[in-house]
């Protein structure tokens, strides 16, 4: 929930060879065609080959503020760790953009910009030598998460391209609204119990609709930002969405969440099948 910090956010990052779509410019960082946007995008490769079968390849998508380093990366290591490739595109940068949390009438929304990103972003990644087959897992933060539940509705995503959908404590409202909206692949949804920010009831509401289809874990007691490492919980005002409607919400780390996150999530990627 920071604004685009593009350059501190790809320091560290594997240089990688971009397939022939595709722009590099510079190291770690490639430029993706998507509809009406060059897309830049971090990309990062493991140092050492990953275990047979491999484990997916994995695309990050930020919250409201763009790249945040603290939280996005300590996931990206993780993956590069377990031997996965890791494409985090930045939407909002891309379009020179700072953080949305504040704005009320963005731009760039969810269910239209983000979500062709991340179609663009998926297309992308499965060109790429050295990229795992059986498709890519999609997962994302706040507002990433609520463009993963768009990018996951049937018939969004070409087939193959993706096995499995992530989303950390999400805006479900809207799609929990719409009857024709369905997952088209496996899809975890992990929130704080407590979060005032992006409630939990309407992500409830969606999980019971699909209980075969959509795993939703709860965390006692934590707010939004629940994974970040070091962030005492405070209180956000000036926010253009919040559950009670009056711009404040609360964020901060749980560090029992945050370490069952770190734990479970790349346990439930682990155990999904390939993509048909």
């Amino acid at each position: 929930m920071r604004a685009p910090l593009l350059a501190l956010f790809l320091a560290g990052c594997a240089a990688a060879a971009p397939h022939a779509r595709s722009q590099a410019v510079g190291p770690g960082q490639v430029a993706i065609p998507a509809p009406s946007v060059s897309l830049a995008a971090g990309y990062a490769v493991p140092a050492s080959p990953s275990a047979n079968p491999a484990p997916p390849a994995m695309i990050l998508l930020h919250g409201c503020g763009g790249p945040w380093p603290l939280r996005d990366n300590q996931w990206r290591d993780r993956f590069l760790a377990a031997g996965q490739p890791v494409l985090l595109p930045d939407s909002f940068g891309s379009r020179s953009l700072g953080s949305q949390c504040a704005t009320a009438r963005r731009t760039v929304s969810p269910g239209r910009e983000r979500r062709t990103d991340t179609v663009a972003a998926a297309t992308w990644l499965s060109q790429q030598p050295g990229t795992p087959a059986g498709g890519a897992v999609v997962m994302g933060w706040s507002n990433g998460g609520s463009t993963v539940l768009a990018a996951a509705r049937q018939g969004v995503m070409p087939p193959g391209l993706v096995r499995g959908y992530v989303a950390l404590y999400p805006g479900c409202a809207d799609v929990a609204r719409r009857q024709d909206w369905a997952p088209a692949a496996p899809l975890l949804i992990m929130m704080g119990e407590a979060d005032d920010w992006t409630p939990a009831e309407p992500c409830r509401t969606l999980a019971a609709r699909f209980p075969d289809r959509i795993t939703l874990v709860l965390v006692p007691g934590a707010y939004h930002d629940f994974d970040v490492p070091g962030r005492p919980v405070r209180t956000r005002h000036g926010l253009a969405y919040t559950a009670n409607g009056d711009g404040t919400a609360h964020e901060g780390t749980n560090p029992a969440g945050r370490e069952a996150a770190l734990r479970d999530v790349p346990a439930w990627i682990a155990a999904l099948p390939p993509a048909p």
